[in-house]
């Protein structure tokens, strides 16, 4: 990849809001939109980079707060970067930390310098400031790093609200201060936050995008405990807010639903660990509906998983086989369900993004509404969106 090019978004084709693009990192080409399977200590579990290779899948995601701790970024640095650590050679997005302010709030204080954690390993006292994440997420040589933000609770009053975009805004700046732009390979994106409040969003969008500074921009404070209207409510309002020519993320949603309802809104990259969760506890998704792979129904099942469906899984192996490995709780099951989920998520952004080029997204996401009819009444949308 060209240094020159790095960080480009080209903008390919829009159906309404719904849109197409491609996205420039020194590891590779983004098609937009996308999924990204969540690798959180350096590994999408269960899965071996082969396997991502093989699925398609075109940029994973790392933690930095938990890399940190363990095995150490500065250890990750001595081995050339992240992507040298766990061989792999396609792009990496690695987060703040901001959300595990978030969920770990027990073990954390906030001020102004940044926040004061416990480590939930050993309890030692960390301090992430805006430069420090910085720091770190550069030693893991991350394409795609992400601002120290805070990240508030669902039911957050309106006056703490506002002063947390405020910090979060200097937080950012002061991020782009210590890595200026067009300083190495690493691209950087900001975070806005807001809870629920659609004025709060706005100026937070403002404060965040007025002097084009950083390469991307994410929507952040979902999935914290909100009903789901109020989600996609969310992603109405601040989705079309942010520039049309850098890439839109909105953190770690989320369901096959909410992805295509995001798509149609603008957003343009998705991450979230329900495939590879729901993998794990026996939920997988296919063409057809939801499959609880544990029933006894499929006991004697010699159906392929998915008939639609052309991973390794599905080409492999019958229901039965699969809830076998399950019910013994066989290693090879998390495996093997996790491939299947991870192609099934990995193939709706593909088909996502055909219909957006064909100008027929509206009637893709239809077909979606009907797949999971009792998820689209509970967000408050149907048919004809």
């Amino acid at each position: 990849m060209q240094k020159e090019n790095i960080g480009t978004f080209k903008l390919l084709n829009k159906d309404n809001k719904a849109r197409t693009g491609l996205f420039y990192t020194a590891h590779g080409v983004i098609q937009t939109p996308i999924f990204m399977p969540v690798g959180t200590v350096g590994t999408v579990k269960a899965i071996a980079p082969d396997d991502l290779d093989n699925i398609q899948a075109e940029i994973i995601l790392g933690n930095t707060y938990h890399l940190h701790l363990r095995p150490g970024d500065e250890l990750i640095k001595g081995f050339g970067g992240l992507h040298e650590f766990i061989s792999w050679d396609k792009p990496i997005l690695t987060d703040s930390g901001g959300y595990q302010a978030f969920s770990l709030s027990s073990l954390r204080k906030i001020s102004e310098a940044g926040v004061e954690f416990r480590s939930h390993l050993n309890g030692a006292k960390l301090n992430f400031t805006p430069e420090k994440v910085i720091e770190i997420q550069r030693n893991l040589n991350s394409d795609i790093m992400m601002v120290l933000d805070e990240c508030v609770a669902y039911g957050t009053d309106k006056e703490y609200t506002a002063k947390s975009i405020e910090l979060t805004t200097r937080w950012a700046k002061r991020s782009r201060v210590y890595y200026p732009q067009n300083s190495g390979q690493n691209l950087l994106f900001a975070i806005t936050q807001g809870g629920f409040f659609n004025d709060l969003r706005t100026e937070s969008v403002e404060q965040l995008t007025c002097d084009d500074l950083f390469d991307g921009y994410a929507i952040g404070g979902v999935s914290v405990g909100e009903p789901k209207p109020e989600m996609y409510q969310l992603m109405e309002h601040t989705a079309p807010l942010l520039p049309e020519t850098r890439p839109r993320y909105l953190m770690g949603v989320g369901t096959p639903l909410d992805i295509v309802y995001g798509i149609a809104q603008g957003v343009d990259m998705f991450d979230c660990v329900l495939p590879t969760r729901n993998a794990r506890n026996g939920t997988l998704y296919t063409s057809l509906g939801k499959v609880n792979i544990k029933r006894k129904e499929f006991a004697e099942d010699k159906n392929s998983l998915d008939p639609n469906c052309s991973c390794y899984t599905c080409r492999t192996f019958s229901r039965a086989y699969l809830r076998h490995l399950f019910v013994s709780q066989e290693l090879l099951a998390f495996r093997l369900n996790s491939l299947h989920n991870l192609t099934y998520f990995l193939n709706i952004v593909q088909k996502a993004r055909q219909a957006i080029n064909e100008k027929r997204y509206n009637a893709f996401l239809n077909e979606m509404i009907a797949l999971y009819p009792d998820e689209a009444a509970l967000g408050g949308i149907g048919l004809g969106v």
